[in-house]
């Protein structure tokens, strides 16, 4: 039986004698007669709130609870070939007696021993297959109780494997794509915690599986072996993040590693011909080589850490050849508990394969020490070598800015690399030639946050081998990206010339509809499919060419008694000029010149240019999707939505621009009130502020810092920035640099000031770096202890996200209570 949410609740008001905020009048004049009603109602209002919070699990209004309960559409999973879809059905909320099952939380990791894979409720429950030249769909003929995940496809797009997680263990299976069949080619076995079932160039497939001889799980002895000892070593700065779930203990090492040692096999597609490659660890990856006469693997070393997850364990790189045999070692990385903050590994790191050479790797070294503090002319270098990996690296490109990756070319040894410069925001991608002597050519330069610059993305298809590249024909690539503009989104297809740098536009979005490009399916452009939708029709697939569009999917509208929900962009300024916008929202009945309560819900992020902090990053043209534990539910409750409401924090230094947030927000929140009575939807009085992570962290501030808000609703965030002292969100100083920021940016200093309601919703297994649970249950600690109104609300078996049944519908009949209550009343006259 699952538990029951935990819920304290404090509604003080012999100490101030004030009625809530949700009733004050707008002059907030105290006479006794508005006490009173004030009281009336807020003791009323406590004692149901009380009541539900003896009773468990509560529901909110039926109309929400019923669309929350719907499943979502299917998702979409295209072949390589561009001949078929395959059609993921997924199943509504999973009960939270699922998210109570036993977990594993292990060096950053949450792991199911029953089934030793991530832990993770089921989702896609159904297949069914279709062709998008004819339409006809056929259902594929699965196992009672199906859950399944880990979906790849054949490389010929013939078949497709998928795993099936059962209670005690993951099985593999392979759809024919022809006769829509699929067969069990394991039974159980399979270990996909790094890496899911791979195909091999040949037609067979690449597993990772449970040892044979792994003994039994681990139990934890009664006595421990010892005390949980760690070292610092003086002189040496470890600045790590506030990272969740590390191990504590040698019993947790012995967990992780009887759960991620696996053991690869490659096998015939029916399951046949199993063959051992190598000896059993920790491996992360094990990846075919292009020509398929090679392995990159990648494993992790001990002695693990008790300070940072998994990924900074030791690792080993090596090539070995199929059957296991190491060939070369590339790289020996030692424990990575060290960095500088936003820092990264010395060494050979990021290694992968060139996607269109034969067994050629190619990597980054950082030139600064992996310190982004340094100043340099060079602060990466790429380097590639080629088979039989014994010779010496050649160097391809020094980088300017910090390496992020690259992309290879299709038909040609051409990558473009790409790399960040964290100071400027600016984003350089350079086409390299990595055999040749051309010079390395910029493609591009521009600040990552400049939408209305951004040129898009290169459309990608599969090579033979299986690999990743850009579409390049005749000298140029197919783009796709969501067309920014004052105006709203328009996403567009373009053709650009590597050599000219030319753009041609092949297609644009227009009309009162959004629809973007998924895939194309020939070298031209010709021919893609896009994903549409409008105001009143749900997302669905559609093919264009050359007779026209015509849709390929019929996705039902998911609530069809939402339709004639009001949506528009909407944009406005700063009291300092800073341009901003948010999507506007407004119930299927409103009239024009109706005052309505009005929700605001922000995420505050950094910018380093007002212009691009103002651009419009959304469309009117879009449909209203409502799920979860959405904000958007306040619609049907007669609230007008601000959503997406941009609170830019704008600042030339990226060291700095944290020195100013609570002015910036503050003075956001007001302008983004004013227009909701500049527009004569709002009154200016009755709205309430809310927010997720680090929006529940702007909530708190708002209401501590301004009086514009009656009531906020605060999850999942963080509120006393001292138990995050190596940064949070884009701070990149330590606490012991910057004290006075750390202290004015912890919204629990200021909780004293915070005079309206507050409710606190926050998972108990919050894993996110620096929302841990403690941060909400100190946070409502404080309001208690200095007199304010406040309710907290801790989620059983939920994280940062809430995805039990009973979670989600208990967020929100909470969410509308709060607001009920304290933001939605009247004035009395």
């Amino acid at each position: 039986m699952a538990l029951s949410p935990r819920i304290a609740l404090v509604t003080p008001m012999s100490n101030r004698q004030r009625p809530p905020a949700g009733l004050r009048v707008c002059n907030k004049e105290n006479n006794r007669m508005r006490l009173l009603l004030g009281l009336t109602s807020a003791m009323a209002a406590l004692a149901s709130q009380v009541a539900a919070a003896e009773t468990g699990y509560q529901l909110p209004p039926k109309e929400i609870a019923d669309i929350v309960l719907r499943a979502p559409s299917p998702s979409v999973s295209l072949s390589p070939s561009g001949d078929t879809m395959l059609l993921l059905e997924r199943e509504a909320l999973p009960p939270v007696s699922e998210l109570g099952k036993p977990m594993e939380r292990l060096a950053g990791m949450r792991l199911d021993a029953a089934t030793n894979d991530v832990f993770n409720p089921r989702n896609v429950v159904g297949l069914s297959i279709q062709s998008i030249e004819t339409g006809e769909k056929r259902s594929v003929r699965l196992p009672n109780n199906a859950d399944l995940s880990d979906f790849q496809w054949s490389l010929d797009g013939r078949y497709a494997a998928f795993s099936q997680t059962t209670s005690d263990g993951m099985g593999l299976h392979v759809l024919d794509v022809e006769t829509a069949r699929a067969r069990e080619v394991m039974k159980d076995g399979l270990h996909a915690i790094f890496q899911e079932p791979r195909w091999m160039q040949d037609g067979r497939l690449l597993v990772m599986t449970i040892p044979d001889d792994r003994g039994a799980m681990p139990q934890e002895p009664l006595t421990p072996v010892g005390p949980a000892i760690q070292d610092a070593t003086g002189g040496e700065q470890a600045q790590t993040r506030t990272y969740q779930d590390l191990l504590k203990d040698a019993h947790d090492e012995d967990m992780f590693r009887w759960l991620t040692v696996s053991q690869p096999v490659i096998m015939n597609r029916n399951g046949r011909g199993k063959t051992k490659i190598g000896e059993p660890r920790i491996y992360i990856s094990v990846e075919p080589s292009p020509d398929g006469q090679y392995l990159l693997m990648d494993w992790i070393d001990e002695p693990f850490s008790y300070q940072v997850p998994w990924s900074r364990f030791p690792r080993t790189t090596a090539i070995a050849d199929l059957k296991g045999n190491v060939v070369q070692v590339i790289a020996e990385r030692p424990l990575a508990d060290n960095l500088p903050v936003q820092g990264v590994v010395t060494g050979r790191r990021s290694i992968e394969w060139h996607p269109t050479a034969p067994a050629t790797l190619v990597w980054a070294e950082a030139q600064d020490g992996g310190d982004p503090r340094v100043e340099t002319d060079v602060r990466d270098r790429m380097l590639a070598l080629a088979a039989p990996f014994d010779g010496e690296p050649r160097g391809i490109i020094d980088l300017e800015d910090r390496y992020v990756g690259f992309l290879g070319l299709e038909a040609t040894d051409d990558i473009v690399a790409v790399e960040y410069d964290r100071n400027t925001r600016e984003l350089r991608q350079t086409l390299v030639d990595v055999e040749g002597e051309n010079a390395p050519d910029v493609i591009q330069l521009r600040n990552y946050q400049d939408a209305y610059a951004d040129p898009g993305n290169p459309l990608t298809t599969t090579t033979d081998a299986g690999f990743t590249v850009a579409r390049l024909h005749e000298g140029a690539l197919l783009m796709s990206g969501q067309g920014a503009s004052p105006e709203g989104n328009r996403p567009f297809l373009r053709r650009f010339d590597l050599e000219t740098k030319e753009t041609e536009e092949i297609w644009r979005n227009s009309g009162e509809s959004y629809e973007s490009v998924v895939d194309v399916l020939d070298d031209y452009g010709s021919r893609f499919i896009t994903y549409y939708e409008d105001p009143t029709t749900p997302g669905n697939y559609r093919l264009h060419d050359a007779e026209g569009a015509r849709f390929l999917t019929e996705f039902a509208d998911p609530h069809p008694e939402l339709t004639g929900i009001k949506r528009e962009l909407i944009t406005y300024e700063r009291a300092d000029g800073t341009p901003l916008s948010a999507t506007l929202y407004l119930p299927a009945d409103y009239e024009e010149g109706q005052k309505l309560p009005v929700v605001v819900w922000a995420y505050p992020r950094e910018f380093n240019s007002a212009a691009t902090a103002g651009q419009v990053r959304d469309s009117n043209y879009r449909f209203t999707r409502i799920g979860g534990y959405s904000h958007l539910f306040f619609l049907t409750q007669g609230y007008a939505v601000m959503d997406r409401t941009a609170m830019p924090v704008v600042g030339s230094d990226p060291e700095t621009v944290n020195d100013t947030f609570i002015e910036q927000i503050v003075s956001s929140a007001q302008a983004a009130v004013d227009e909701t009575v500049k527009r004569g939807f709002g009154d200016g009085e009755r709205v309430g502020v809310g927010g997720h992570s680090y929006g529940a962290f702007m909530t708190a501030h708002l209401l501590a810092q301004s009086d514009i808000f009656r009531a906020g609703i605060a999850r999942s965030g963080a509120y006393n920035r001292t138990l995050t002292p190596f940064g949070f969100q884009a701070e990149r100083r330590i606490f012991w640099e910057a004290q006075d920021v750390y202290y004015k940016l912890s919204p629990f200093m200021a909780a004293d000031q915070i005079k309206e309601p507050m409710l606190l919703i926050h998972g108990m297994k919050d894993n996110n770096s620096g929302t841990f649970p403690q941060q909400s249950e100190r946070m409502f600690a404080a309001l208690k202890g200095t007199g304010g109104t406040a309710r907290l609300v801790m989620l059983p078996h939920e994280s940062h996200g809430y995805r039990g049944q009973e979670s989600v519908l208990h967020t929100l009949a909470e969410m509308v209570e709060w607001f009920d209550t304290y933001v939605k009343p009247e004035d009395e006259e």
